[in-house]
């Protein structure tokens, strides 16, 4: 599903990190990069798609999502910060997987705002 992307992964907790990176990499995604805080992040714009946690250590990605998304890189939120009202309001169409998650739900969501799958799988 996520063949040939390059993707960013925005998250502090280390093994939840390393499990996703190992999901996109099983299914085709050629590069992974993780990040735990804003600074590694960059700006994102080296990268297909990007999964974003919410908070990193109690501070916010928001306006790093804002930036994704003005630049046109797809992308999903997986947070355990599941009041989605702000996310919904603020990034209309993105998706936000809320932790704990599957990993099929991660991954579809991520290939569907990739264009890569039918939204109705994700």
């Amino acid at each position: 599903m996520l063949e040939g992307l390059k993707i960013l992964v925005l998250e502090d907790e280390f093994l939840i990190a390393m499990d996703v990176e190992q999901l996109c990499r099983e299914h085709g995604a050629v590069d992974v990069a993780l990040a735990r805080n804003l600074e590694e992040a960059g700006d994102g714009s080296d990268f297909d798609a990007a999964i974003v946690d919410m908070l990193l250590d109690g501070v916010s990605t928001l306006d790093f999502a804002a930036r994704l998304q003005q630049a046109g890189t797809p992308f999903v939120f997986a947070s355990g910060y599941t009041d989605n009202g702000e996310v919904a309001k603020r990034f209309p169409g993105v998706t936000l997987v809320g932790k704990p998650y599957s990993g099929n739900d991660l991954i579809e969501a991520v290939a569907a705002a990739c264009g890569r799958v039918p939204s109705s799988c994700a």
